[in-house]
């Protein structure tokens, strides 16, 4: 049976408009299925995905910094991008973005306490900030810190119960790491009715009912 992995962020776009830089996260997914990631207030994609955009005033310079940084992340730079996104969040404190970036490639390079550091900073300033939670939820559960992982992944749900990156992620957590069966099957049949394809789910949830009876 296919090994249980976290659904998180790997890749990064980003546009912008005159002086309001509005920066889209668009975050492939790994296993059965790929998405970009939203806030529940953004309309979604008609790959049936989702974007997440945020709008911050932000000197040109500082973009341009954003856009170096992301494109090393992508090469798997990670210390030369953590650099670059540093200048950034120092230029530009409130933009959450950077800081979601900056949290990733911390988790990336294998800094945990950096990147839960950087991703609980995202959602402080932006509190409806999905893939900050979805991507604080892996950390922590790497971290061992399963209750918060919990936390991370329900407050990504309670913004958008639709999130199932999020959905599957929590899961898989209740799944393996917390032994909560009744979580991880309503879980993963909440994920499958957004995903209905994806075959290995389905196994997982005949998994979990075979070792739910009496």
């Amino acid at each position: 049976m296919k090994a249980r992995t976290d659904m998180g962020h790997i890749t990064l776009a980003r546009r912008a408009a005159a002086a309001l830089l509005a920066v889209a996260l668009i975050s492939c997914w790994t296993l059965a299925s790929a998405g970009k990631s939203r806030d529940a207030g953004a309309t979604p994609q008609s790959d049936g995905g989702f974007q997440l955009t945020e709008k911050v005033r932000i000197p040109a310079d500082v973009r341009a910094d954003y856009d170096n940084a992301t494109r090393l992340l992508e090469a798997q730079q990670y210390e030369q991008g953590i650099t670059l996104l540093l200048k950034v969040t120092q230029k530009a404190p409130t933009a959450a973005a950077a800081y979601v970036d900056l949290g990733i490639a911390y988790s990336k390079s294998g800094d945990l306490d950096k990147a839960v550091a950087s991703l609980k900073r995202a959602v402080e300033l932006e509190p409806r900030q999905l893939v900050a939670y979805n991507e604080l939820g892996i950390v922590l559960r790497r971290k061992g810190d399963f209750a918060a992982a919990r936390d991370s992944y329900q407050h990504a749900l309670a913004v958008f119960p639709g999130f199932h990156y999020a959905r599957l992620n929590l899961a898989i957590l209740c799944d393996l790491y917390l032994g909560d069966l009744s979580c991880a099957r309503d879980n993963y049949l909440a994920y499958q009715q957004v995903v209905p394809d994806d075959k290995q789910v389905a196994k997982w949830i005949a998994d979990v009912n075979s070792r739910a009876k009496p």
